[in-house]
């Protein structure tokens, strides 16, 4: 590392917004900016994205960025990337030119397809190979649905004039030049998540492919999420000067690294869009039976990987944005917090919020969202209460999945996200799971994670050890709820999931 090299950069493109950070050696956050794009919603189920508004906003915020610090390129060590999984982009490499818009991971497009193999083959049968249980949820099936639909499309794959990519993909070979010798890569993080992968050899399976029918020349080339140099930026970019790019996380496995869970039997849970429970199982690839993914958390260059436990949950932030934006209830998302404090408690109330079906560990995709409970009672307090209180309920689903598969015993949660905010949705969860909630002082692990990865690939930072030193306590929430309203709340929670089910044909 140079001496003028003082700080390093992330790129954190969300579901919601895309924003760059810089952070000093330290951990600390020195500057950023954000910018959202818009959400396109065609059909019920279907979610999609704008990939040139991403990109032109991805250039945009790393501009500001420096800008607004007074830090040149010159001072930039390196540049990590973290991503929303799953959403995947197809493109010409020829032109650049996107041939649809990206089609995000909450998106159900693809259930037809998968609701065929599952009849043909069963839920689990992708399991021993990809660590996946069958769903839409993944990047595989989005991309056989736009090789069936987009017109001209399968010919093109097929003659090598297509480029399917997830957000990491997209960026990183723009970033590098795109069209003028973009780098086409992706990390083993990202690439878990297709259901194309087989996770023990860390490479795409043939098999798979041809179930898929994708061709695997379209697809990206498989990388370690960190430990080299992938590229660098295009001088045009950042003040004429070449900045390396050194490291790719999906955003969930950027945070558990950011929170330093570094260690097998650590566990993060993030509260965003979605709510996602991860833990580190170490080298150990532990298949899940209780409805759980298996996934790569990281991989170091020249080293064996290091694998997760997931638990994915589909709606958690977003139902703080539905409550206001759809019902109208609060004008701001601070303000459900304040609406949901004017009650005692649920009053009976319970939401689930099954918008696009059951995630982790249930994968049902015929459920759809209830709220159960309503009585002449219930005000908007209580539905305030019950919307917090549902991602609360969801982490628990996933937390005691999380400890049957692995056979280990989570004694504390590091959670992130911008639902951390709510100092009543953190107690309520610190009481449901009955262990202590923390929060780290730097509250943006995801970016974080994705500079940290960054750093240890230019030298910038040394080992985990030191980064294992940065990360400090914030809040913690330690349980305070007796064991029989617990034991209540959750059994009437579970009443009102098994609501959900079988709704959609």
């Amino acid at each position: 590392m140079k001496k003028n090299q003082q700080y390093i950069g992330a790129i954190d493109q969300g579901t919601t917004s895309t924003r760059f950070i810089i952070f000093s050696n330290k951990g600390e956050l020195v500057q950023s900016h954000q910018l959202e794009h818009k959400q396109i919603f065609p059909k019920p189920g279907w979610v999609e994205h704008d990939p040139l508004e991403i990109w032109g906003n991805t250039v945009f915020v790393m501009r500001k960025t420096l800008e607004k610090s007074g830090i040149t390129a010159e001072e930039i060590s390196g540049i990590g990337i973290t991503n929303q999984r799953e959403t995947v982009i197809a493109w010409d490499p020829k032109t650049g030119t996107p041939y649809y818009n990206a089609i995000v991971w909450q998106d159900l497009r693809g259930k037809s397809f998968i609701d065929g193999i599952i009849g043909q083959y069963g839920i689990d049968s992708l399991r021993s190979k990809t660590g996946l249980a069958l769903s839409p949820y993944f990047s595989g099936s989005k991309i056989r649905w736009m090789l069936d639909n987009v017109d001209g499309l399968r010919s093109k794959a097929s003659e090598g004039r297509v480029m399917f990519g997830t957000i990491d993909t997209w960026l990183i070979w723009n970033l590098t030049g795109g069209v003028s010798g973009g780098i086409f890569i992706t990390d083993v993080t990202n690439a878990s998540r297709y259901q194309l992968m087989d996770l023990a050899k860390l490479s795409w399976d043939k098999e798979l492919l041809v179930l898929y029918d994708i061709p695997e020349k379209a697809l990206p080339k498989i990388k370690p999420s960190m430990g080299l140099v992938y590229g660098y930026t295009d001088r045009d970019l950042l003040s004429g000067r070449n900045v390396p790019l050194c490291g790719i996380l999906g955003d969930q496995q950027a945070a558990l690294f950011g929170q330093a869970c570094f260690s097998e039997g650590m566990a993060k849970n993030t509260y965003g869009t979605g709510c996602f429970l991860l833990v580190n199982t170490g080298e150990k690839l532990c298949q899940s039976s209780q409805g759980l993914l298996t996934t790569a958390a990281y991989q170091k260059s020249g080293e064996k990987p290091l694998y997760a436990l997931e638990g994915s949950i589909a709606v958690a932030g977003a139902l703080v944005q539905w409550v206001r934006d759809n019902l109208g209830l609060v004008k701001t998302a601070p303000e459900l917090d304040i609406l949901a404090a004017s009650v005692e408690d649920n009053g009976g109330v319970y939401f689930v919020p099954a918008f696009s079906g059951l995630f982790a560990p249930y994968w049902r995709s015929d459920a759809r969202g209830v709220i159960a409970g309503l009585t002449g009672y219930a005000n908007a307090g209580h539905i305030a209460r019950a919307a917090l209180e549902a991602t609360a309920y969801q982490a628990y689903d996933i937390f005691g999945a999380v400890e049957k598969d692995s056979g280990l015993h989570l004694h504390e949660l590091r959670v992130d996200g911008g639902l951390t905010n709510s100092r009543l949705l953190m107690q309520f969860q610190a009481d449901i799971l009955n262990i202590p909630v923390v929060r780290p002082a730097v509250k943006e692990t995801t970016a974080l994670g994705a500079a940290y990865a960054a750093g240890l690939s230019t030298g910038y930072w040394e080992n985990e050890e030191e980064l294992g030193r940065q990360w400090r306590e914030d809040v913690r929430w330690n349980p305070g709820m007796a064991e029989q309203e617990r034991t209540a709340l959750l059994r009437n929670w579970h009443k009102a999931v098994d609501r959900t089910l079988n709704w959609s044909d």
